[in-house]
């Protein structure tokens, strides 16, 4: 009798940590937007993120098809994707959310694309905790576009993050201060399985999911855009 209980009880364990460690279409869409954005960057070479920044940037968080309508009707969220890197190498990728917030002029839009690059490791780990404000917990700027990079203002050189949205194609600077951004729990747990931290999954050894590879894949290649040299 107590050996039919421990067998079935491993059977049960083995089924539970096969649950956690899938991955749901949500979150593979997710994952292909996400590269889709990153994609699009590489046919702007004088309108998309400055290869400089790109290349200063510690990690990178991006946020596909954000409903700019809805955050002012409905209080939604938008949710997306972090990598950081160690070396060369992108990290396996954490998934965010972010909480409602205000856009200012451009509330009116239908929908658009967020890119937000974390300029170094101290702004990345406030990100991976709870409920962070952008603009009071982790300083944000709008980030410089092209050859404006030239012209970047000591406030957008000094920021943790520099922001970017997409709004029909077209890349900008963008002020988000005062959304809440942090990890996907959720999202988190249902890929890398009920431990998942963010702040190891950012800067550790985990094994990324195969469905997040074409993802990692554009941040190796990196961004095309001018290098404001």
């Amino acid at each position: 009798m107590q050996q039919k209980y421990l067998f079935v009880a491993a059977v049960w364990a083995i089924a539970v940590g096969t649950a956690a460690a899938s991955i749901s279409t949500a979150e593979v869409k997710r994952l292909e937007n996400a590269t889709a954005v990153l994609r699009d960057m590489r046919d702007q070479p004088d309108k998309g993120i400055p290869e400089k920044l790109w290349e200063r940037a510690a990690c990178v968080v991006v946020i596909p098809d954000l409903k700019k309508a809805a955050f002012g009707i409905g209080g939604e969220y938008g949710r997306g994707v972090m990598s950081c890197r160690t070396g060369e190498r992108w990290n396996a990728p954490v998934f965010m959310q972010l909480a409602k917030g205000s856009w200012g002029l451009q509330i009116g839009a239908a929908e658009m694309d967020l890119v937000l690059l974390v300029m170094n490791r101290n702004g990345a780990e406030k990100l991976l905790q709870d409920k962070v404000s952008l603009g009071a917990d982790a300083s944000i700027a709008a980030g410089p576009v092209g050859r404006a990079a030239a012209a970047a203002t000591d406030a957008q050189l000094s920021a943790q993050i520099l922001s970017y949205s997409r709004t029909r194609g077209v890349f900008a600077g963008i002020d988000l201060s005062g959304g809440v951004l942090g990890p996907d729990k959720d999202s988190n747990v249902d890929v890398y399985g009920a431990n998942a931290d963010g702040k190891t999954l950012a800067f550790g050894n985990a094994q990324p999911p195969a469905e997040a590879q074409a993802f990692l894949k554009q941040l190796a290649i990196g961004a095309v855009g001018t290098s404001g040299r």
